[in-house]
């Protein structure tokens, strides 16, 4: 399978308003389709902010269904054509809807980053699992800067401050981070069938995690199992592994940034400026200020 390219790696795309929200073409391109994905009742859904985890969850996920039944795949198929990315529309690869219809597992494990109002209707319909993954706002603002930074598929980030100030108006990819958290968050109250994950938590207790995401899914996973998993999905063993870490995505530039740069809680800190940190509290205050949701920002 060839990476995924892009026709002309120079010109990145740009942002533009769609349904409410900052998008780029290559997750409306197929807009259609993706609205009237047909979703089945065991379809599990990975919903995330970018760069809130979602490879990692995707993996955990993988490894929990078809880490025995399918371990061929592990090795052979890397973890974007596994989890089809279900907005996707990037050429040389099939969309991310033909992926998912094509896919020869049960369940079928499929992720997006749409914020919870664009979702299509029949994952709610068909009272499909979703697991969202939520990350606290400083270090998904510092790892969207860097992946940005790489990636010739995102708008151009700019300087630190820029994006910053971008990122805290709203006007990044997939729309403010505050609106995307809290959305599935309310979900939750008319709709049960959501596990809400956060990666602060992931990081300080990954077994107990995984268990919980076991618990929701009804899986009776051997304890060695799980061990084994814990294992696999640490950060630098997928650092490591060709099938997770996006080597072969030709439009990333690791010369620029590593595609999974850190993984840590609280880089922010070396990043924000006192007077930005400042500011950020001031403005997380007033937009978190009618939300049970909370986050650490170190663990």
């Amino acid at each position: 399978m060839e990476g995924i390219d892009f026709p002309s790696m120079h010109s990145r795309p740009e942002l533009f308003e769609f349904e409410g929200i900052p998008m780029v073409h290559y997750f409306t391109d197929n807009w259609e389709n993706v609205r009237n994905f047909k979703a089945r009742p065991d379809d599990i859904l990975i919903a995330t902010y970018p760069k809130a985890g979602t490879t990692w969850v995707s993996y955990m996920l993988d490894l929990l269904y078809f880490g025995n039944t399918a371990p061929e795949r592990q090795t052979s198929l890397p973890i974007y054509m596994r989890v089809p990315f279900l907005e996707s529309a990037f050429p040389v690869i099939p969309t991310g809807v033909e992926l998912a219809d094509n896919l020869p597992t049960t369940p079928r494990l499929i992720k997006t980053h749409l914020p919870v109002q664009l979702v299509p209707k029949s994952f709610w319909e068909q009272n499909c699992r979703v697991v969202y993954i939520a990350r606290n706002a400083k270090d998904i603002a510092v790892s969207y800067f860097h992946f940005d930074r790489m990636n010739m598929g995102q708008p151009e980030p700019g300087d630190w401050s820029t994006f910053l100030k971008n990122y805290m108006d709203g006007k990044s990819l997939y729309g403010p981070w505050y609106d995307h958290v809290c959305g599935y968050w309310e979900k939750k109250k008319t709709y049960s069938n959501i596990h809400y994950m956060l990666f602060e938590d992931m990081v300080e207790d990954t077994g107990r995690e995984v268990e919980r995401l076991c618990s929701f899914l009804g899986l009776s996973t051997p304890s060695e199992e799980k061990e084994r998993i814990v294992k696999s999905v640490h950060f630098d063993s997928m650092k490591q592994n060709n099938m997770t870490n996006y080597s072969d995505v030709k439009a990333l530039d690791f010369k620029i940034s590593p595609f999974m740069r850190k993984g840590k809680v609280g880089d922010w800190k070396n990043h924000f400026t006192v007077a930005q940190n400042e500011q950020f509290d001031e403005l997380y205050k007033q937009k978190m200020k009618n939300t049970t949701l909370q986050f650490r920002t170190e663990v």
